[in-house]
């Protein structure tokens, strides 16, 4: 079986489990707190971050993309329609890009620092720059989910999904950000439809079941989080 080593609420852990999921892979999770820097999981991935998968070929397949992409290799010929990587170049260039824009862009500006400010640092020892959150930086943060959410909206607009008329890589990627910082009620679905319909029909997938069923103590989930009719 496979082995995901990961946290609840990273972004990255949580696009690699929808695509599990899409896929129909059973994995065993391996909650991995990485500010803790244990030299157990640095041996898996040096540069200290989640997700790691570990393959049944005993492999560490370190981050999201570098994830998506050993999927794809060693079953996705065979997934037909299923697969979350499209059969054209200029398709699988879109996916990517789009996958990138989320896995990078998004997570830098708007969901790593929500997450960061809001969940992880209640963890943290305040000499490893743990404490209180920073509402200078939660509010720049909550400020560019609104321009990506326009973005979202503007693509959901003109493509059944994302990057085309397919699910893919990049719809998961938007949505395992999304759903992260939904948790935490910073996404104002109330200023994009076309956003919020398109995360609605992605989040009643079966895929995304077993993320809406986690909770954090201490942390309430907001009115949205698991209303697939919000």
């Amino acid at each position: 079986m496979l082995t995901l080593f990961h946290h609840s609420f990273c972004p990255h852990s949580r696009f690699v489990r929808l695509a599990l999921g899409e896929y129909g892979l059973e994995v065993n999770l391996v909650e991995e707190r990485v500010w803790e820097r244990r030299e157990a999981f640095l041996a898996l991935n040096p540069a200290g971050a989640t997700p790691v998968l570990i393959g049944e070929d005993q492999l560490a397949v370190p981050g999201a993309a570098i994830i998506a992409e050993y999927l794809d290799e060693t079953c996705g010929a065979g997934l037909g329609e299923r697969r979350l990587l499209p059969a054209t170049v200029r398709e699988r260039i879109e996916v990517r890009r789009l996958m990138a824009w989320f896995n990078e862009k998004f997570f830098e500006e708007a969901s790593n620092p929500l997450v960061t400010e809001r969940i992880y640092k209640r963890f943290i020892n305040e000499e490893d720059g743990g404490g209180a959150p920073a509402a200078e930086v939660i509010r720049a943060a909550k400020a560019n989910v609104r321009y990506h959410l326009a973005y979202i909206g503007w693509l959901a607009q003109r493509r059944n999904f994302l990057a085309g008329d397919r699910l893919s890589y990049a719809d998961l990627a938007a949505a395992a950000h999304l759903s992260a910082i939904d948790y935490l009620g910073d996404v104002p679905w109330i200023e994009d439809d076309a956003a919020k319909a398109w995360y609605a029909r992605v989040k009643s997938r079966p895929s995304f079941r077993p993320l809406l069923s986690e909770w954090l103590a201490g942390v309430p989930a907001s009115p949205t989080y698991i209303d697939l009719d919000f």
